[in-house]
């Protein structure tokens, strides 16, 4: 697959969903916010400006794929999304990766930023099958 691994922190963080054409999604594991993140396939890769033209509009449009799949997220959670946030940061993590996060004037960190705000809740088991098959879905995986 080109050289590309999946950095390490993702995995304790987050839950495999699938894969589109560039990149693997994921959904973040916290049930607080409906939050996906997608990690270009692209090994060695650490900030937008390190992919190729054709890559970045591939992920642009990947982005607005999972902003929708997050408003399908909050539907079926019963938590209907009123903003989106998507974000790039990388501070943390090195390995590009994009957050798409769904946020309501009620949620735990409205309206600062999600990062460091409370403790993680994870998913039941009832709620993440329901939440990955609602991602899945939007995304036609």
């Amino acid at each position: 697959m080109n050289g590309f691994t999946l950095h390490a922190d993702f995995e304790p963080t987050s839950v495999a969903v699938g894969e589109l054409a560039l990149c693997s999604v994921r959904l973040q594991a916290d049930a607080r916010f409906p939050w996906l993140i997608l990690v270009p396939r692209r090994p060695g890769v650490s900030d937008l400006d390190h992919l190729e033209a054709a890559d970045r509009a591939r992920l642009m449009d990947e982005q607005v794929l999972a902003m929708g799949a997050v408003r399908a997220l909050g539907e079926a959670l019963l938590r209907p999304v009123t903003k989106l946030n998507v974000a790039a940061l990388g501070n943390m993590t090195p390995q590009l990766h994009v957050h798409v996060i769904g946020r309501r004037s009620d949620d735990a960190a409205w309206p600062a930023p999600v990062w460091g705000v409370g403790s993680p809740q994870p998913y039941s088991d009832t709620a993440l099958m329901l939440a990955l098959s609602a991602v899945r879905d939007a995304l036609r995986l």
